[in-house]
């Protein structure tokens, strides 16, 4: 049990790649606490998660909101003892064209992915110090890292490259308390982000369409990007921090013939 005794906390845990992590924490031990908007979505997740509810808990918010964040530590502090490990993973997708991108569109994405990260690891670090070191993982995205011409999103990918940046910025500055910070750096995923903007007969449709531009020639998997997330947080990568580590099929290292 890799996280026996150890406390996570999860944005954007009631679904896809977040809730994936979820379940890998705990099947290493950890006790997790999830965030999302939808305090309807988080009661479905935990009920999955843990039945008993003695290993889980939620807080519904806008991580965005400084005060969703200290109420998500306050929780994991008060209800498990503290904080280890803090998985920045909150995020929204709709592809839209630069010149249709509205203000009410930039801040949709810069306070899950910007605000929400800035926050939650604000929130959070103390904590970590106080246990003696701790470790954040950011869920970044290939489109925060290169642009994708059949999927226009410049605002989601101006936010995604923060969040990265962020990464590297705190790995630097926490190393002194012992806290890693790293990022991974996801293709196309089979999640419900896509919900947002596709009926599910759509889904069913165009998702595999993206399959080719990978050269392994698929979508991933959620469970394949909690993987290395709980892999990120774990004392196997003691020796890693500032990383922004591609799960991505192969596209960052070029196209398929």
């Amino acid at each position: 049990m890799e996280f026996e005794n150890k406390v996570v906390l999860i944005t954007g845990g009631g679904s896809g790649i977040g809730k994936a992590a979820a379940a890998r924490f705990l099947a290493e031990g950890a006790r997790v606490v999830i965030n999302g908007r939808n305090a309807d979505k988080l009661k479905l997740a935990l009920a999955e998660l843990d039945p008993s509810g003695d290993r889980v808990d939620a807080v519904a918010g806008n991580i965005a909101d400084p005060a969703t964040s200290q109420e998500l530590v306050r929780v994991g502090v008060d209800r498990f003892g503290g904080v280890d490990v803090l998985v920045n993973n909150a995020g929204v997708f709709t592809p839209k064209g630069f010149l249709d991108h509205t203000p009410e569109d930039l801040e949709r994405y810069l306070d899950p992915i910007v605000r929400g990260t800035f926050f939650a690891s604000q929130a959070a670090v103390p904590q970590m110090i106080s246990r003696g070191g701790g470790a954040i993982v950011n869920t970044g995205s290939l489109w925060g890292a290169m642009a994708v011409g059949a999927t226009p999103t410049a605002a989601f990918s101006l936010a995604m490259a923060g969040r990265q940046a962020l990464t590297r910025n705190l790995a630097i500055e926490l190393a002194v308390h012992r806290i890693r910070v790293n990022a991974v750096q996801p293709g196309a995923v089979e999640t419900p982000i896509y919900e947002s903007f596709l009926s599910a007969e759509q889904i069913r449709e165009v998702l595999p369409t993206f399959g080719p531009m990978h050269p392994l020639g698929r979508i991933g998997q959620p469970n394949e990007v909690a993987d290395l997330i709980v892999f990120l947080a774990s004392a196997r990568a003691a020796f890693i921090t500032g990383a922004v580590v591609p799960v991505d099929g192969g596209v960052t290292a070029g196209l398929p013939a």
